[in-house]
């Protein structure tokens, strides 16, 4: 598996290799005819706005810790999504990459750049977000923190070398050998989800909820592999505006409406997600003793 420093270094190189200042790319993304496209990272900004304002304003009366770290995690969805859809909208997460011998989108131009938008920030979403989702999934089911931790994991190599995916520049074959990797990784996450997480959030209690909530993920994450094959990174059949509104409006489900559906289960604060006020602290307080006669 790819580390990040060789991931950095190559994302560098990749950067290099295009003549196209961030000025020039966030006027083709704002100006002329793709309106749409630009449209796709705004709305993100926004509704991640309101979704971070939104848990602020349902969790204000929250007490309970174990909460809390849910409305956290669900939180964090939001403000990576925010950060990273601004890298998006301004141009430093944008690139135009010529494609490998071989790909269908071989000698496009973009700008009039040889290349196309390659849209990386997006993976730097997902690298920070996902794990924040398997946190709040993974308490809710009442999994323990090494399954939890461990899905975060192979989320972070999934991401990653999805990245790489998209990518090299040096062999067809090599970004789809990337691909297969990182669909192996994803394999891995909805096996605990839909087996492990499921049958413990049945003895914990919230079987209802997490099974709305491993739906709208599981199939909202299996279309982002299906986007990858059909968009400019893959078999080049859908365009550049139309990938990237794929990639939003999935953001929009596993995102923020998971993010909703949770948290107006969490602020009522049931037995099944409650962890007593000791939980998660660094020390216990030791209960008094009666002072002597």
């Amino acid at each position: 598996m790819a580390t990040p420093t060789v991931l950095a270094l190559e994302t560098q190189q990749i950067l290099l290799q295009s003549d196209l200042t961030q000025a020039e790319l966030f006027e083709y993304v704002f100006g002329g005819d793709n309106t749409l496209l630009a449209l796709s990272f705004v709305v993100n900004i926004a509704l991640a706005g309101v979704t971070i304002l939104g848990i602020a304003y349902l969790g204000r009366n929250l007490t309970d810790p174990r909460s809390k770290m849910i409305a956290i995690a669900l939180m964090l969805i939001s403000v990576v999504s925010i950060s990273s859809y601004t890298g998006l909208t301004s141009g430093l997460t944008l690139s135009v990459l010529e494609m490998p011998a071989g790909h269908p989108a071989e000698g496009m131009t973009t700008a009039g750049e040889d290349g196309v938008l390659t849209m990386w920030g997006r993976y730097l979403t997902w690298t920070f977000s996902t794990p924040f989702i398997l946190i709040a999934l993974g308490m809710i089911a009442g999994s323990n923190w090494t399954k939890i931790l461990t899905t975060c994991a192979f989320t972070i190599a999934m991401c990653v070398t999805g990245l790489a995916a998209a990518l090299t520049t040096s062999s067809l074959v090599m970004r789809w050998w990337w691909f297969v990797i990182s669909s192996i990784f994803f394999l891995v996450i909805v096996y605990v989800i839909l087996v492990d997480w499921t049958a413990e959030a049945e003895q914990t209690g919230t079987g209802d909820l997490f099974t709305t909530l491993k739906i709208l993920t599981v199939v909202g994450w299996f279309g982002y592999p299906i986007l990858w094959a059909l968009g400019v990174e893959g078999f080049a059949i859908l365009p550049v505006t139309a990938t990237s509104w794929g990639y939003s409006g999935l953001d929009i489900i596993t995102k923020y409406i998971v993010t909703f559906v949770a948290m107006f289960y969490v602020i009522e604060e049931p037995d099944s997600i409650t962890g007593g006020a000791d939980y998660g602290a660094t020390v216990r307080t030791s209960p008094s003793t009666p002072a002597d006669d």
